[in-house]
């Protein structure tokens, strides 16, 4: 990543020092500062930093009205709101200006710096993660069954594709947010998934509600592990799964999603044929 030219704006010395501290520390380039908004424009018009620190409250104006008088200046600029106050009004103005972040004072180093790296991560930071998405997902498919069913599936040729496709019985949906928003698919017969339950829970009869209810959890802990795994080789993708969706039955299409990286497999298994489709978008999720 490129170095980070930063302005910070705050009407408190004591504030400017400290952050200047924090950002150096971190190894960010601090360029210059301001006191009010008049200074913010005539700083920012000179310096043309990547990134200003924002107070919520000036002598001559709020963050907010001083953020839209900077982007005339640069519409790309990216603004970190750095305020003693943090609710629910604030950070909808906030997101409404599409301010780029948020941090509490007194300001913690670490989230400030980590929140200022995913904000300035460029398209290597997708590229890296297009190298390594499907990879951690399929080990953390191979891993969980390994631990549930002391066997692995067997993977037919991955594929590239972003195809719409009817459900073999039982599909389920997660949901990934971070950095990057994408998605896995987990797809296999209720005739397996029902084999696959009684094999983990070692009872012959179940529900139709259990047997989803544990290939959802499943899903749950193979992208939960595979995005743990990716947050571990790089902290800023941030990566977190949201809860299953499970949809079930006969004739049922799963539609294409608008992703620019899509990777699926067919393996085999103890308990039949299963299809795994992982994505990812190169925006940014909007959390």
């Amino acid at each position: 990543m490129k170095d980070i030219k930063i302005v910070i704006v705050d009407d408190s010395l004591f504030s400017v020092a400290m952050i200047s501290n924090i950002l150096q520390e971190k190894g960010f380039e601090v360029i210059g500062s301001a006191n009010s908004m008049k200074e913010a424009v005539e700083v920012v018009s000179a310096l043309k930093p990547d990134l200003v620190t924002m107070d919520m409250t000036m002598p001559d104006a709020d963050g907010l009205e001083c953020t839209k008088a900077l982007r005339k200046i640069d519409p790309d600029l990216k603004v970190v709101v750095i305020s003693s106050m943090m609710d629910e009004e604030i950070l909808r103005k906030a997101k409404k200006e599409k301010v780029s972040g948020y941090v509490q004072k007194p300001v913690d180093g670490d989230e400030l710096s980590l929140l200022i790296r995913r904000i300035m991560a460029d398209e290597e930071l997708f590229a890296e993660l297009e190298q390594l998405y499907f990879t951690a997902f399929k080990e953390a498919l191979t891993d969980t069954f390994n631990k549930f069913f002391k066997a692995v599936p067997t993977y037919n040729e991955a594929r590239t594709c972003n195809d719409e496709y009817t459900s073999r019985g039982v599909s389920v949906v997660m949901g990934v947010i971070g950095k990057y928003s994408g998605r896995m698919i987990l797809d296999m017969s209720f005739d397996s998934a029902r084999k696959a339950a009684s094999s983990v829970l070692k009872k012959e009869e179940l529900s139709e509600e259990y047997v989803i209810n544990v290939l959802g959890e499943m899903a749950n802990i193979i992208a939960g592990n595979a995005c743990s795994m990716l947050n571990k080789n790089n902290e800023i993708f941030g990566l977190r799964v949201a809860p299953p969706t499970v949809v079930h039955g006969e004739s049922i299409t799963i539609s294409k999603l608008k992703l620019d990286t899509v990777t699926s497999v067919e393996a085999d298994s103890l308990f039949g044929e299963i299809y795994m489709s992982v994505g990812f978008n190169r925006s940014e999720c909007n959390e």
